[in-house]
């Protein structure tokens, strides 16, 4: 409502004319009294009233919860803004243009309360409150981020040169979706590829092997997008990882050498037997190679003891020629889910002579020891003129595969 005032600018009564006409020069009366007398006026000022604008509006439902509250006021300045879901209380700032920004995400599935004071030209205060509801999914998918299957990725960690970087949902998501929620960062910056391994892990390279010293952060900004269907991000994650010394391996299936270079310099060469050759069939009727698999491989993981059998697929039968159980095996360094892993075995005779593994990469116990204290995970073990290729599911294959064909 305008309020009107009333101003007087002032008058001079009759009396006061009079007495000033009497000091005329002429000393003749009769002056013109209305020369001496100001006139009175009423003058009106008019207040405009304060117009608030408040986005969500009120009783709006189904609101995103990343989208920021905004609150203005027209004709008028705002003295307090508070957003409250319950006993909660949603932050925000004065903008430079007047206006209150909320500075958080909010919650989904919440009921929250927007109570705002400002105050018109004149000083009069106005208050008001409004409501809203935001969106509740049906469904909400989590982010996880893994060094590979079996070992999660370390905040603040440093890996090896092939590692790459995994992000694993809860639940399938919508692979565009997910791939505009990922923002990698690296340094020195590196251009890369997506790669999804089935549609909840997704894995993202560079053209070649991480440069020694190549930090990495990975943020998904997954809160509030839309992931599926009916499948919201649960909310936002992110990390950091560090690339070390680039190690590189190469184990030769013909010389039987196993060399490992750091930066670029040899620093060991280690004699080796590898994969025998044949193979049989395990209990869901696959094919088990015995041939070790070509290509880079990555380090998984590493154990001080390891028993291995053929029982992990299928060959149980003491009688079957192809059945065997070595127990305690020392100083296992794994680099496929299958069961490749470069370890001692002091009974084979045939270190740099001879293939007689079933698949592993047999070392001295001295070499073995060396590899399981010095290689981390995600270093590269690229193995050579072998007949049979590492596929790029079975550990991380990512580096078997050319970048022009990596990915989607």
């Amino acid at each position: 409502m305008i309020q009107r005032r009333k101003v007087i600018i002032g008058a001079m009564g009759v009396a006061a004319a009079a007495a000033a006409a009497g000091c005329s020069p002429s000393g003749k009366g009769g002056g013109d009294a209305a020369s001496w007398v100001g006139s009175a006026a009423d003058v009106e000022q008019a207040v405009v009233p304060v117009r608030l604008s408040v986005t969500p509006a009120d009783g709006n439902a189904e609101v995103s919860p990343v989208k920021p509250i905004v609150v203005s006021a027209e004709s008028g300045t705002l003295q307090s803004v508070t957003v409250t879901a319950g006993k909660a209380k949603v932050d925000g700032a004065m903008q430079d243009d007047g206006s209150w920004r909320s500075t958080q995400d909010l919650a989904y599935g919440r009921k929250y309360k927007v109570t705002v004071t400002a105050t018109d030209s004149a000083g009069a205060k106005t208050t008001e409150g409004t409501t809203f509801t935001t969106m509740k999914p049906e469904k909400t998918a989590t982010v996880t981020f893994q060094a590979n299957a079996m070992v999660a990725l370390k905040e603040g960690r440093t890996y090896g040169a092939g590692q790459p970087v995994i992000v694993a949902f809860s639940r399938a998501v919508n692979k565009n979706a997910a791939e505009k929620a990922i923002e990698i960062k690296t340094s020195p910056a590196v251009k890369g590829k997506f790669y999804w391994r089935d549609d909840k892990t997704v894995h993202w390279r560079p053209a070649k092997y991480w440069a020694a010293g190549t930090t990495i952060d990975v943020t998904v900004n997954a809160f509030g997008v839309k992931l599926g269907k009916t499948t919201y991000g649960a909310k936002n994650a992110s990390t950091r990882f560090r690339i070390g010394r680039q190690l590189i391996a190469i184990s030769d299936n013909r010389t039987h050498l196993t060399k490992v270079y750091v930066d670029g310099k040899l620093v060991r060469t280690m004699k080796s037997s590898l994969g025998k050759g044949g193979g049989t069939t395990g209990a869901n009727g696959e094919r088990i190679s015995y041939w070790t698999a070509g290509g880079p491989h990555v380090v998984l993981g590493k154990k001080r003891k390891h028993t291995m059998s053929s029982a992990s697929y299928g060959v149980s039968d003491p009688k079957d020629p192809n059945y065997y159980v070595s127990e305690n095996i020392e100083f296992c360094t794994r680099i496929t889910y299958s069961g490749e892993y470069l370890h001692a075995a002091p009974w084979n005779r045939s270190l740099g002579r001879a293939n007689l593994s079933h698949g592993c990469i047999n070392l001295s116990t001295a070499d073995a020891k060396w590899v399981y204290n010095n290689f981390r995970i995600g270093d590269i073990v690229d193995v050579t003129h072998t007949p049979r290729d590492l596929p790029i599911w079975n550990g991380l294959g990512d580096w078997t595969v050319s970048f022009d064909k990596y990915g989607r």
